[in-house]
């Protein structure tokens, strides 16, 4: 059904086309979705596509089923990823070649190809069906389920989903008090880091009076590791509309703008085919749907600083100035975009809103913790089995997360570590693994719920090494205005790389520690007051690493270069010379035949020698 050129005036336009879109889909119940999320389209995705497209075309099976790209299914560890619906069958690392077969033997004679299901990384177990898979089954993907089923371009599959109910329901059920108290009651907070409670950001600028007011969405996802909202926007972008628009009712704004870095050229376009979409039906503009509301949405690119997700150098970036932080109060209900009060939430908060609103606060808060309602999404990445998007209640345990959905940790490793919050989060121990994913929780714990990044480690990894990586991030993202950021990280990273280079004193350690906590009181903004804590919770933590590296000049994870030593154990070495003639540095020296041994002041600690050596005989120390 082409809706491209309808206008919908009143609701129960809406409603018509939604039962006019839902009987012509009634007949189209089988369709092949092939995941187009960004994880999946950078293994082949869209190839893949391409040949089932082709192959439909040449053998007439386009009346027998629907081809839908979609948004990211979760799973990005096992892309390309493929679902035959109506049953549900999931297909794993899918390429051009087993497109032929998986028409010919499971959508038109239901038979089920082996080698394309998912297993199990940890007890070989095969799973036919998606809503099997320990990775979906254990989640709760009440922003990320329709995913499945639309395409994200397409606003005739987001309206047969119930899309845009809950705008008509605010609009002409609810004055904007009402809708407030509701989001309020479902103690819905902010997705993007802080946790603020979104129903207090409303009712401020609610209560600001000013002829002109503005909300904005906060698509600018910064953190290493973070994909959350990318992927929302670029698989669903209709919900994020939807949740704008509801909130410039809310609150009284006549103009949303959603601030997206320019690195997510996929996102970019989805949201602006959405917003054209939903002009042209009526949903956005003057007089939505008869009520009266004037509600109009543009996109502004931003350079991709990590500093511009704060909320007052968000306003500067939009504004077309330096995207630098500035002091508060004036909070931006005060003065906000162009003087004007405004509200900023990020792109999953805003996705939450129309939920709440169709189905109830009570429902929502059915999810969450006593304090938080609702799910969070988590970017599950690191040395994981299944890396990927991960929808959970907020307060279940890290365990849960990296071991029962995650599948533990890769090629039978130990856990270390898990990084949450991102930069501005910190290393949590196993010791913590059964700490519940709660705002107040994190936080004591020396971390943070930040925007969802979630980076796993295991006994490889060298800690003090990811307070150098992690600094080293914010010193380049730091924007500089301040004083104590711009210097203070700069000696904190000059302190972590002495210590990686064997160099570092206790003395130096107890210095970080005081310099840590002088950034982290005396800095501007969040970048600055949250940059000390990958230092102060490695340290928390595992200070035994640092003392490692201090007192007995040793990486226990033989990660930092300059305290890596190779040898060779002479009972093992076969002098098969291959190791001597793949050195770079000429290091090795031995006869033909006969043990070698390693020149350690000629040892460029490239490694060469331990990946080309068949004895195991090459150790590293």
């Amino acid at each position: 059904m082409n809706v491209l050129h309808m206008r919908l005036k009143t609701p129960d336009d809406l409603d018509k086309l939604r039962d006019d879109i839902r009987q012509k889909q009634e007949k189209d119940k089988s369709f092949l979705a092939v995941c187009g999320g960004t994880g999946c389209s950078s293994s082949g995705s869209e190839k893949v596509r391409e040949v089932f497209q082709q192959y439909l075309n040449r053998h007439n099976l386009k009346k027998k089923t629907t081809l839908k790209f979609t948004g990211c299914l979760g799973l990005c560890e096992r892309g390309p990823v493929v679902i035959i619906f109506p049953q549900g069958i999931f297909y794993q690392k899918v390429q051009e070649s087993d497109v032929e077969e998986i028409i010919e033997k499971t959508f038109l004679k239901g038979e089920i190809i082996e080698r394309l299901l998912y297993q199990d990384p940890v007890n070989g177990e095969k799973f036919i069906y998606a809503d099997d898979i320990p990775f979906l089954k254990k989640q709760k993907r009440i922003l990320l389920g329709n995913n499945w089923l639309m395409e994200p371009t397409s606003i005739e599959d987001y309206i047969s989903l119930g899309g845009y109910q809950s705008v008509v329901k605010a609009l002409t059920k609810m004055t904007p008090p009402e809708v407030i108290a509701e989001i309020k009651k479902a103690r819905l907070r902010g997705r993007g880091g802080a946790g603020f409670p979104s129903g207090i950001k409303w009712q401020e600028c609610y209560d600001a009076v000013s002829k002109q007011k503005y909300f904005i969405c906060n698509a600018d996802e910064g953190d290493p590791g973070a994909f959350m909202d990318r992927s929302l926007l670029e698989g669903n972008p209709h919900s994020v509309l939807e949740g704008l628009i509801i909130g410039g009712y809310a609150t009284g704004a006549s103009e949303g703008i959603i601030y997206v870095r320019s690195e997510y050229p996929t996102a970019v376009k989805n949201v602006k085919t959405a917003i054209a979409q939903a002009e042209n039906l009526g949903l956005l503009g003057e007089n939505i749907l008869g009520t009266g509301f004037h509600f109009k949405i543009s996109v502004s690119t931003g350079a991709g600083a990590f500093v511009s997700g704060e909320t007052t150098a968000l306003v500067a970036a939009v504004e077309g100035r330096l995207g630098e932080p500035r002091q508060k109060p004036p909070h931006l209900v005060e003065r906000g975009l162009w003087g004007k009060p405004t509200v900023i939430n990020n792109v999953e908060t805003l996705a939450n809103v129309p939920y709440i609103i169709s189905y109830g606060a009570e429902n929502f808060l059915r999810l969450g913790t006593e304090k938080s309602g609702g799910t969070k999404i988590f970017s599950l990445v690191g040395k994981v089995n299944n890396t990927g998007l991960v929808e959970v209640p907020l307060g279940m345990t890290l365990r849960e997360i990296i071991f029962d959905i995650g599948g533990g940790i890769k090629n039978g490793k130990k856990f270390k570590a898990v990084q949450t919050g991102g930069p501005s989060g910190g290393c949590l121990p196993v010791s913590l693994l059964d700490s519940p994913t709660d705002f107040e929780k994190l936080n004591s714990a020396g971390s943070m719920m930040g925007s969802g990044g979630m980076i796993v480690m295991d006994e490889e990894t060298c800690m003090v090494d990811i307070a150098r990586y992690f600094l080293r991030f914010l010193e380049d993202e730091s924007c500089g205005r301040c004083f104590s950021c711009r210097e203070g990280i700069s000696r904190m990273l000059e302190i972590v790389e002495d210590i990686t280079r064997g160099k570092g004193s206790v003395e130096q350690l107890e210095l970080l520690k005081e310099l840590a906590n002088v950034v982290k009181d005396s800095s501007l903004c969040g970048l600055g007051q949250t940059a000390a804590n990958p230092v102060l919770a490695t340290i928390r933590y595992f200070e035994d690493e640092y003392f490692a590296h201090i007192l007995e000049k040793r990486c226990p994870a033989g990660v930092c270069r300059d305290l890596i030593r190779f040898s060779i154990n002479e009972e093992l070495c076969q002098g098969c010379d291959l190791c001597l003639k793949k050195c770079p540095g000429e290091a090795i020296r031995g006869e033909k035949r006969q043990p070698h041994t390693i020149l350690g002041d000629k040892c460029t600690k490239c490694g060469i020698c331990l990946e080309t050596c068949k004895y195991n005989a090459v150790v590293k120390i």
